[in-house]
């Protein structure tokens, strides 16, 4: 989803009463057709020198406020412009103005209201009735939003900006199609409309056709090269296509830009390309500041609350048939109502699926906020007198952290969703394991660390698995030969780990590799790169999304799981140890996201599967693959140790969970700051 980069600001003069002597209209002329050049300094003085000899002149100080707006002062605009509409309230252009101001501060509400006073002077006022909409998006209400833009191209057909924002609109609704023609009238109109190219792409990324948005985004590109993030969409659609062209050198490209400060990759697609927590660092800190950052004040204003039981509320658009709910739902279950009191904070789809059905089932308050702004979400935590506000999302896909920024409850952690730092100074704590995050890595995290025992990741120990495993031929795989497995999503497949994966092919024959087939461009260029690599295009086996408890049978049918780096499989790790197959991993990296497999298979005593680099994995998997008894060995300490090990003991993991939020809220009630700190077994 895209919002817009910035609205043109209104500053033509108002005709102001009594008249104006020749000399000040004069300089007012002067003043703006400097200012119309962009040459705010030269304008501001001439402004000022008006002020003078008329200090309450009208234009000068509504003018003085659109330069400040200009300069990013925000609240100085907001300061300038208000004087000026004390002295004359019916101008309609300064209360867009001051609305423009409030939106920058992220203040969608007064926002809101100032554009319905500009339009209650003006009704036909397209630029507002435009600017009202995305306060409305803002406000989460995009249905609105929608009529407030239709309403501004009633009066303005040709309006281009109009015609963008409504496709924002609708991208929201997810009415992609109409989204992707709104953009197109709108570039029709205006052929280098940065935002709309913007807009499309990201339609085009929902609908999961990444060739035509890295098109877009290519396209965006040169129509603006210093676009926020453009570089990074473009990697992430040639990911997703698994597009190796120029690999290493447009990671390389966005590794330095991300280093330098700039607006280039988002934190998530960052963790697939990174192996440095300093560089995540430095591109979460970057992306929250662009994107989160607080809004001034907290809402929570240090209240100690005193219940019976700590306040947990679980924030997250994922309490459907998710990943994320297949680990967490036995937690959830498990946890215990005499000591906490639990909440869903939902943002997500009301899929009405059975999984929905069960999540909603196991907390004391499940709350649908779909239609909520940010802020009317964070007053409602601070309603409930949440002690302990858990986001499941971090920068992932429907993430909301516009919540977490209004600072609503005492403690906020990360966790789970996201498996590196916010980089934001209002979540408090990060929960990992000793090898997530190594000691010496505290540095790379804005959180403080808290180390569970074991592993960091819930699971869930009554996740189904369908009783009948599918033949070969029904999954699509040939009658004989071993099959290699790697289930992970393919934008996470770097040519480092496909150049193993085809050796592998070379030296196992009548070998297959089975992978998840995430869309048609990617099967095509991985089968592409397999014939590079003078492996037969058919080796490659896609398997189709289908029922999970029917994906986690059909894992019955591979011999063992190859993980991917810089980027492991997490929840995709889970499934395979939990179906029984076994993950051969590489730790490749110190960041989190590259260290999950390894924390999985240490929780389930399988360390023997943990390489420390492609090399030893590519030899470990070619031993395994080779060696049947070895694998049969290994398949049945699995097994076993799937029964008694911790990975899959929920109730143990509640209870560290528990610790950790109980010590978290202990130092809260002391008044303490938070603070890093382990878990006792």
């Amino acid at each position: 989803m895209s919002k817009s980069k910035g609205r043109r600001v209104f500053h033509q003069p108002k005709k102001t009463e009594p008249p104006q002597s020749s000399g000040i209209a004069n300089t007012l002329h002067k003043a703006l057709g400097l200012h119309q050049q962009g040459q705010l300094a030269q304008a501001e003085a001439l402004y000022r020198t008006i002020l003078k000899q008329a200090p309450n002149h009208f234009d000068a100080k509504h003018l003085l406020g659109v330069i400040e707006i200009q300069r990013n002062n925000f609240e100085a605009a907001l300061q300038l412009i208000g004087q000026a509409l004390k002295l004359n309230s019916t101008y309609a252009v300064a209360h867009l103005n001051i609305g423009h101001a409030l939106l920058k501060l992220k203040r969608h509400q007064e926002a809101l209201a100032s554009f319905d006073r500009a339009l209650a002077i003006q009704p036909d006022f397209a630029k507002a009735l435009s600017n009202r909409g995305g306060a409305l998006l803002f406000l989460n209400r995009p249905e609105e939003a929608l009529a407030s833009y239709d309403r501004a191209l009633a009066i303005k057909p040709d309006y281009a900006e109009a015609l963008c924002y409504r496709g924002n609109a609708l991208l929201v609704l997810k009415r992609h199609e109409e989204a992707l023609a709104s953009c197109a009238k709108a570039l029709a109109i205006e052929p280098g409309l940065a935002d709309a190219v913007n807009v499309r792409g990201h339609t085009f990324r929902e609908l999961e056709r990444h060739e035509e948005a890295g098109e877009e985004f290519a396209r965006l590109l040169s129509v603006n090269p210093d676009y926020d993030y453009v570089r990074g969409n473009i990697l992430y659609s040639k990911l997703h296509c698994c597009d190796w062209h120029d690999y290493s050198q447009n990671v390389n490209l966005n590794v330095n830009e991300v280093v330098a400060g700039k607006r280039a990759v988002t934190p998530l697609l960052f963790l697939s390309v990174s192996e440095s927590p300093s560089d995540q660092l430095r591109c979460a800190q970057t992306y929250n500041k662009s994107k989160y950052t607080a809004p001034g004040y907290a809402l929570w204003k240090g209240e100690r609350y005193c219940h019976d039981r700590i306040r947990v509320a679980y924030l997250s658009a994922d309490f459907h048939s998710h990943a994320t709910a297949y680990l967490m739902a036995g937690l959830f279950e498990a946890h215990d109502r005499s000591r906490f009191e639990t909440a869903a904070i939902s943002f997500g789809p009301d899929s009405k699926d059975e999984m929905r059905m069960r999540l909603e089932n196991s907390f004391d308050r499940f709350v649908d906020v779909r239609n909520k702004s940010d802020r009317d979400t964070a007053l409602l935590l601070k309603e409930l007198e949440i002690d302990i506000a858990v986001d499941l999302k971090g920068y992932t896909k429907g993430c909301r952290t516009g919540i977490f920024a209004w600072r609503a409850a005492p403690i906020q952690v990360n966790y789970l969703g996201y498996p590196g730092t916010m980089g934001a100074d209002y979540i408090d704590y990060i929960l990992a394991d000793r090898l997530t995050i190594p000691e010496d890595q505290h540095s790379f995290y804005t959180e403080k660390v808290v180390y569970l025992p074991d592993t960091y990741q819930a699971n869930d120990s009554r996740r189904l698995i369908s009783a009948n495993t599918p033949t070969r031929e029904k999954a699509g795989l040939p009658e004989a030969g071993f099959v290699f497995c790697s289930f992970n999503n393919n934008y996470k497949i770097t040519p480092a780990v496909f150049d193993v994966w085809m050796r592998l092919l070379h030296r196992v024959e009548g070998s297959v590799l089975w992978l998840l087939e995430d869309n048609a461009a990617a099967v095509r260029n991985l089968r592409r790169n397999a014939e590079r690599r003078g492996v037969a295009p058919d080796r490659l086996v896609f398997a189709p999304r289908i029922k999970h408890q029917d994906h986690l049978a059909r894992h019955r049918l591979a011999g063992f799981f190859l993980d991917n780096v810089p980027c492991n499989a997490h929840t995709t790790a889970s499934d395979a140890l939990w179906a029984g197959l076994p993950v051969v991993t590489c730790l490749g990296s110190s960041s989190f996201a590259g260290r999950v497999a390894g924390s999985l298979l240490n929780a389930v005593g399988l360390p023997e599967l943990i390489t420390d680099n492609l090399e030893d994995y590519e030899a470990l998997a070619l031993k395994l693959a080779r060696d049947e008894r070895l694998l049969a060995t290994i398949r049945s300490k699995l097994a076993q140790n799937r029964e008694t090990f911790p990975l899959f003991d929920t109730d143990c993991f509640r209870r560290h969970i528990e610790s950790a939020y109980q010590t978290m809220w202990e130092r809260y009630q002391r008044g303490e700051p938070p603070a890093s700190f382990a878990v006792r077994q």
